[in-house]
C-alpha cells in the first residue's frame, strides 16, 4: 500500500524546504516519488510518462521527483503503476486548493493500492494575516482542509503576533495540529510525526489510564479467584504471574483506611475497562469526603474512557520558568479544581528550552525534554473548573 501525503501552502512557505528535511531525514532512502503538481507549469525537463504528462528526474536517497502537466488522476496513476512506491509527496501549485488535490487522490485510491496518509499545509508566519485577507478563498481552502498546519518562520514573530496567528488559523480549522515550534528546534521525524498523528495530549494520558486499568483488571481478577480461598503450598503457583505485570506491588495494600478529602487515587486507574463487581471487595473504608472514585461508575460494565474522565487541554506559545511550573503544579492539589487525577505538558522555556511536566496527586514532575511542535497542557479528572485552570496556566 502506498502511502500519500499532500503539501500544500502558498509560494514562499517552507514547503521545499520541509520536503527536503523529509527527505533526507525520516525518509531516507525510502522508496519515495516526489509530484510537483503545477497545473501545466513545466518545473523540471526529462524523461518518462510524457503521454500522460509526466516529467520525471531521479533525485538522491531513492527519491523520483516529477512535475505532472497534464490529467493529474491519470497521471497519478501511472506513477503509481510504473514505480510502485513506498511514498509520494504531492506538492500542489501554491494557488491550488488543497480540497481539489485530496478529492482527486481519494478518486484514485477508490481503484489504486494507495491510502491518502496525510494533508498539510505550510504558513509562513509572517504573512498569514496578509495571506488570509488578499487570497481568502484559496489561502483559506489550504487552512481548512489541512490535519495539520506546519508554521514557518515562527522563530522572528513576536509571541503575542504568533497567538494572533494561531486564533486565526482556529477560526478557520479547530482540530488541525498547528506547528508553532521553529523548525530548527525540531527533526525531521518530529515533523512527519505531526503530520501523520493526532498528536491529542489528552489521548495520550487516557491511554496511560486505560493500560495501567487493563493491567490492574487483569491483575486484580486472579487475585480475587484465590484471595483466602485455599491454603498456599509450596506448588500452589498462583502467584506466579505477578512478576509480569509491572510493579503491582502496591496493590496489596489497598487495606487502608480513607479519611475525609482523602485524594491519594491509589484507584484512580480503575475508572476504565474494569469489571465492578468486584470493587466492593477492596478491604477499605471511604469517609465522606474521599474522592478516590473507584465505585463512581459502577453499576455500568465497561466504559471507553472519555466517558468516564473530563479532559481540559490546550496548545499554547506562552513561555514559563521552572518555577512557574511548580507553582502550577503545586496548585493543582486545590480540591476546589475538581477531582485532578492527572496532569501532562510540554511547554516553552523562557530560556529558550523546553519544560516537560507530570503530575498525580502529591507527585509533581518537572524536568527539560526536547522541543515539541507547540507547546501543549492537559489535566484530566471529574468535575473540573476549567476555567480557573485555564487561568491557573495563564491560558
Amino acid at each position: 500500500m502506498t502511502k500519500i501525503d499532500i503539501i500544500s501552502g502558498f509560494l514562499g512557505a517552507g514547503k521545499t524546504t520541509l520536503i527536503g528535511r523529509l527527505l533526507s531525514e525520516p525518509l531516507k532512502g525510502e522508496q519515495v516519488v516526489l509530484i510537483e503538481n503545477e497545473f501545466g507549469e513545466i518545473g523540471i525537463d526529462g524523461g518518462f510518462l510524457k503521454d500522460a504528462g509526466v516529467q520525471i528526474t531521479e533525485m538522491n536517497s531513492g527519491c523520483i521527483c516529477c512535475t505532472l502537466v497534464g490529467d493529474f488522476g491519470k497521471a497519478l496513476q501511472e506513477v503509481i503503476e510504473t514505480y510502485h512506491p513506498a511514498r509520494i509527496l504531492i506538492e500542489p501549485s501554491g494557488v491550488g486548493k488543497l480540497s481539489d488535490v485530496i478529492a482527486a487522490v481519494q478518486r484514485v485510491a477508490e481503484h489504486e493500492p494507495v491510502v491518502l496518509n496525510s494533508f498539510v499545509t505550510v504558513v509562513d508566519a509572517q504573512k498569514a494575516k496578509m495571506y488570509a485577507k488578499n487570497f481568502g478563498e484559496f489561502f483559506l481552502n489550504q487552512i481548512e482542509h489541512a490535519g495539520a498546519i506546519l508554521l514557518s518562520r515562527t522563530q522572528f514573530v513576536k509571541e503575542d503576533r504568533l497567538e494572533q496567528v494561531v486564533s486565526l488559523l482556529r477560526e478557520h480549522n479547530k482540530d488541525a495540529r498547528i506547528v508553532t515550534t521553529p523548525w530548527d528546534q525540531l527533526t525531521g521525524a518530529q515533523l512527519l510525526s505531526v503530520m501523520e498523528d493526532s498528536h491529542s495530549l489528552s489521548a495520550e494520558v487516557l491511554a496511560e489510564i486505560v493500560h495501567a486499568a487493563e493491567e490492574h483488571e487483569h491483575h486484580h481478577h486472579h487475585d480475587h479467584d484465590h484471595e483466602h480461598h485455599h491454603e498456599h503450598g509450596e506448588e500452589c503457583g498462583c502467584h506466579d504471574h505477578e512478576h509480569e505485570h509491572h510493579h503491582h506491588e502496591h496493590e496489596h495494600e489497598h487495606h487502608h483506611e480513607h479519611g475525609e478529602d482523602c485524594t491519594c487515587g491509589c484507584h484512580e486507574h480503575e475508572h476504565e475497562h474494569h469489571h465492578h463487581d468486584h470493587e466492593h471487595e477492596h478491604h477499605h473504608e471511604h469517609g465522606e469526603g474521599c474522592t478516590c472514585g473507584c465505585h463512581d461508575h459502577d453499576h455500568h460494565g465497561h466504559h471507553h474512557a472519555d466517558e468516564v474522565f473530563q479532559s481540559w487541554g490546550r496548545e499554547t506559545t506562552h513561555k514559563y520558568t521552572e518555577e512557574q511550573i511548580a507553582s502550577i503544579l503545586n496548585a493543582l492539589g486545590d480540591i476546589s479544581l475538581g477531582t485532578i487525577l492527572r496532569a501532562k505538558g510540554i511547554v516553552a522555556a523562557t530560556e529558550g528550552e523546553w519544560i516537560h511536566f507530570d503530575f498525580v496527586p502529591g507527585q509533581p514532575e518537572v524536568r527539560r525534554g526536547p522541543a515539541d511542535y507547540t507547546g501543549r497542557l492537559c489535566v484530566i479528572g471529574a468535575e473540573l473548573d476549567e476555567d480557573r485552570i485555564a487561568e491557573l496556566f495563564g491560558v
